[in-house]
């Protein structure tokens, strides 16, 4: 492992692994075991674990061509996919952390995504579009989550577009094919497969509730100023529920993630679009809703929270991506602050009213050599200390990590 303080920041920074094929796991995707001792990731040779205190990486599977999907919540387990098979099906597996068993879980029809596991480890939620279509020709088979394709497309005046716009031209298009999709859920134990939500809108970005087994949210993809984005259902198929909804045009919501206690739903909200940044909470036991405010710099391409919730973080983006920043390009550490009523005095409805906050920043990495065509995807060690994120600042894609205290 490479270590430096980073000069512009005063933080330490680690170089976890420069493997070849190393992946860390998307930001929303729990890269845990239930205790917090150890994290996992993936390489071209199969699925590496680290020991939390010692930073010592060891196999966990030596198989190559597989997908590392997560870990479990409740048993040290790390779930990976098998592709394709001459039935048409991909093939779920759980690997043990500790000695590297694995078990076979189910097979799922080919072209499947499994995006999550419950809290106590009982079904897994995937989706499938019933067409096979690629978002950029010649990009079939590439994860948009980890390998970003090189979006291309001309706009109306026949000239090529940046890669940001032209990515929203070819998510519009994917949205417009109006393609039968469906979200289903697949139990663990018997590999039976049900199917609980039907749709011609494209649906993706599937998260159970860290706390509540029977609570899935999901999203309506697209270009965000277009689509109702964030949506909660039960795994009978009941309470579909839109979580955010637009009160102006051009607003925006997504990139949406559980808080570790599965009681807020966190996600990035633009109003309007590229004008006007927040991190958008709400509370899915009380309805209640907080916002914390960030300044064009501080947008980021995802936002996660620490386990106690006390900390925030950004990976910060390029001046071509949405908030066009100037001076972006950081992975960032914010501390939430509460705006106060003044003199101690209420609006009659204030409990009703959405609770705004600020966000006090400090950069944490210097990230003026990432290419942000891969998205750093920052997430919290368990115990807050400190950030992985994958990123390219040193050439070839590593996993890092930063610690959130300067060093000393």
């Amino acid at each position: 492992m490479k270590t430096w303080v980073d000069a512009k920041t005063g933080h330490k920074v680690v170089r976890v692994s420069d493997a070849p094929g190393n992946y860390a796991l998307y930001f929303n995707y729990n890269a845990y075991t239930p205790n917090g001792d150890t994290m996992i990731f993936s390489t071209a040779q199969g699925i590496q674990a680290m020991d939390m205190k010692t930073w010592k990486i060891r196999p966990v599977l030596r198989r190559r061509g597989i997908r590392l999907l997560f870990a479990g919540h409740k048993t040290r387990s790390a779930y990976f996919a098998q592709g394709e098979r001459s039935g048409g099906t991909v093939s779920i597996w759980a690997a043990d952390i500790d000695t590297g068993r694995v078990r076979k879980i189910a097979d799922v029809p080919a072209g499947s995504q499994i995006d999550t596991i419950n809290a106590d480890e009982t079904l897994l939620a995937g989706q499938i579009a019933l067409e096979q279509r690629e978002l950029q020709p010649g990009t079939r088979g590439r994860d948009p989550k980890t390998d970003q394709a090189a979006y291309a497309a001309n706009g109306p005046d026949g000239r090529p577009l940046p890669y940001a716009e032209a990515k929203e031209v070819r998510l519009n298009e994917r949205l417009e094919a109006k393609i039968p999709m469906e979200i289903f859920t697949v139990n663990v134990k018997t590999g039976e497969r049900r199917t609980i939500v039907k749709s011609t809108d494209w649906l993706n970005h599937l998260q159970f509730s860290p706390a509540d087994p029977t609570l899935l949210m999901y999203c309506h993809e697209g270009p965000w100023h277009k689509v109702d984005r964030i949506w909660t259902v039960r795994t009978d198929g009941t309470q579909n529920t839109k979580i955010h909804a637009r009160t102006m045009n051009m607003e925006i919501a997504g990139h949406e993630f559980w808080s570790p206690d599965g009681r807020t739903i966190w996600y990035d909200l633009q109003t309007p679009r590229g004008q006007d940044f927040w991190l958008a909470g709400y509370d899915v036991n009380t309805g209640k809703r907080r916002w914390y405010h960030l300044e064009r710099n501080e947008w980021s391409v995802h936002y996660n929270v620490s386990d106690d919730g006390r900390l925030f973080s950004g990976d910060g983006g390029d001046p071509e991506m949405v908030a066009h920043a100037p001076d972006g390009k950081y992975m960032y550490l914010f501390r939430p602050h509460d705006i106060p009523d003044v003199a101690g005095i209420h609006a009659d409805n204030a409990e009703a009213l959405i609770a705004p906050g600020t966000f006090a920043a400090e950069k944490l990495v210097d990230m003026g050599k990432q290419d942000y065509k891969l998205e750093p995807n920052g997430r919290f060690s368990p115990d807050g200390r400190w950030l992985f994120f994958r990123a390219n600042i040193e050439g070839a894609p590593a996993i890092y990590a930063v610690a959130t205290e300067k060093a000393k």
